[in-house]
């Protein structure tokens, strides 16, 4: 199978205008993503889709493929659709521009989930909390899954899902999304709200396509759920699609503020005056 990771760039940041070409570590912010993204092993080649000839030039500074797309798109889904359109490719992992310091193993993993898995359109990881009041913060998404990893019943022959059930057991690492939140789920009635970190599950802002549902599932109306929560996945779910989601161990938070920005820099061993 063919994959290719995609990775959407969008200049205007509203919380970080321009955040994808800030250069303190004298690289672009992209730049280290996308460097990131090469060092996969399951990925044929790594592709930045941009929304500004400022972007474009960028990464061909650093020797980058990208692609103009239209600036009209509403999430990067849209956009990495656009860029991969005409492309002969089986896969598309879908990564945040943002996040500098993703591991190359968890692109492979997340690939690797719908090489093995051909009932499934569409994966992405989550992985256990660092910490228990990050479970509260509305900007980190959980997710409720569950580890047999069937496809919904009804969709598939008895048979079908017994061989699935073999393919992912109770308790494997990775299952089906039954739900995305910005809230904490589950909630621990006997706790009153939030329980026992463990019971928690962080999702991770990394997807896996199969081209034809990454072009079909971009040109369904957002859903009343997507729209409530501002989760795209959930448009998914909400049509019925089932999103396997693999757990891992490592996990980068993206980058969204100047201050973030800066304690990245300094994650990198830069000084001021050293640039």
């Amino acid at each position: 199978m063919i994959v290719v990771a995609c990775i959407p760039a969008r200049y205007g940041s509203t919380r970080f205008l321009g955040k994808v070409l800030a250069k303190d570590t004298g690289k672009f912010l992209i730049q280290h993503t996308y460097e990131r993204a090469c060092g996969a092993k399951l990925v044929e080649k790594v592709i930045i889709a941009a929304d500004d000839e400022k972007v474009v030039a960028a990464a061909k500074s650093f020797g980058a493929e990208c692609v103009l797309t239209s600036t009209e798109h509403k999430s990067g889904t849209d956009r990495i659709a656009e860029a991969v359109a005409g492309m002969e490719v089986d896969i598309v992992v879908n990564l945040q521009a943002d996040e500098p310091e993703i591991d190359p193993e968890n692109i492979d993993y997340v690939a690797r989930l719908l090489i093995e898995n051909p009932d499934y359109p569409m994966a992405t990881l989550a992985a256990d909390f660092a910490r228990p009041e990050q479970i509260a913060d509305p900007n980190i998404v959980k997710v409720i899954v569950a580890w047999s990893g069937q496809p919904p019943r009804g969709r598939r022959g008895a048979n079908r899902e017994r061989s699935d059930a073999k393919r992912c057991p109770l308790n494997a690492d990775h299952g089906r999304a039954i739900y995305f939140s910005r809230s904490p789920i589950p909630y621990d009635r006997d706790a009153a709200g939030i329980g026992q970190i463990a019971q928690y599950q962080r999702h991770l802002g990394i997807y896996a396509y199969r081209k034809d549902f990454l072009l079909k599932i971009t040109t369904l109306p957002q859903t009343p759920l997507e729209k409530t929560e501002k989760l795209e996945q959930l448009r998914a779910i909400e049509n019925g699609f089932g999103i396997l989601v693999g757990k891992v161990s490592h996990t980068c938070d993206g980058i969204d503020t100047p201050e973030q920005y800066a304690a990245f820099v300094k994650r990198q061993g830069v000084k001021k005056g050293e640039r």
